[in-house]
């Protein structure tokens, strides 16, 4: 979501990135998700991944908090009403202050309180929760542990090393994450916001699940270099993300087991579609 309604803004990069939508063209926000859905979208997720409290008050005002969230949903809802398609909704745990930042991850009580701000926020709108883009063990307990007080399920998905998709962002190896995961009970596990031959990589450990399993990479040479607060204009996008390259590399996924499958920074409806074309003819 992020990086398409950045681009489709032409406005300067934002640290408030996707959330800057809701405040100057929530409109677009709508069109966005109804775009992702009839293009073969099965699931969207609320575009509330910047509208953390921590990130608010970093970047903007922590005022923001609720009604970020509230817009986050209307929009979800309207573009399912929209298309009268039967699409789920996720809710979002975002990495609270930074992506790709394992050492900027706040201490546990402050977390579990954030964490606990945006479910309250979401949980009567989603059918289930996804926390993305998570780069320790340590968040994955934490919102875990939130999740585990509702009755929606949690799909937990981290963000590996691009040079090791077995290697968490952290340093830890993404095996702790997923143990951690699935002890707490997570219903599906991911790997995102890395780049496609890291998660390629990470469906080696990811293969070896008893739930289901998948993917959503980027289309960033190096996400890592993002700096917490930074604009997404900061990093180089690659020259070989277009939709064929990525639905080979998606399905090679497929062939090794993973039955979810999605985008992250830098894919486009028009990657889905190829995705979705692609999985029904296998079908």
């Amino acid at each position: 979501m992020g990086q398409e309604l950045f681009l489709r803004s032409g406005k300067t990069a934002t640290p408030l990135f996707s959330a800057q939508a809701m405040i100057d063209d929530p409109e677009m926000v709508v069109e966005l998700h109804c775009d992702f859905i009839r293009a073969g979208a099965d699931l969207i997720s609320l575009n509330a991944y910047a509208a953390t409290p921590e990130r608010l008050k970093r970047d903007a005002d922590i005022s923001l908090f609720e009604p970020l969230q509230k817009a986050a949903i209307k929009a979800a809802l309207r573009a399912r009403d929209k298309t009268q398609k039967s699409v789920l909704i996720a809710g979002c745990l975002p990495p609270l202050v930074a992506s790709y930042h394992a050492d900027l991850v706040p201490p546990k009580d402050q977390a579990i309180s954030s964490y606990e701000r945006i479910v309250e926020q979401q949980e009567a709108a989603v059918d289930l929760f996804i926390a993305e883009t998570l780069s320790s063990v340590a968040e994955a307990r934490y919102v875990c542990e939130v999740v585990a007080k509702t009755r929606k399920p949690i799909w937990v998905s981290f963000t590996v090393n691009d040079s090791d998709g077995t290697v968490l962002r952290s340093g830890e190896t993404l095996k702790a994450g997923v143990d951690e995961a699935v002890a707490a009970n997570a219903a599906a596990i991911l790997v995102n916001c890395s780049t496609p031959e890291a998660i390629g990589q990470s469906m080696a450990v990811l293969s070896k699940l008893n739930i289901p399993f998948g993917g959503m990479a980027n289309g960033y040479v190096s996400a890592s270099d993002l700096k917490a607060g930074g604009g997404v204009d900061a990093l180089a996008t690659r020259g070989d993300f277009g939709q064929d390259e990525y639905a080979d590399h998606a399905l090679g996924w497929a062939d090794k087991g993973a039955t979810l499958i999605g985008g992250c920074c830098g894919v486009g409806p028009s990657h889905i579609a190829e995705i979705r074309r692609r999985i029904d003819i296998a079908a």
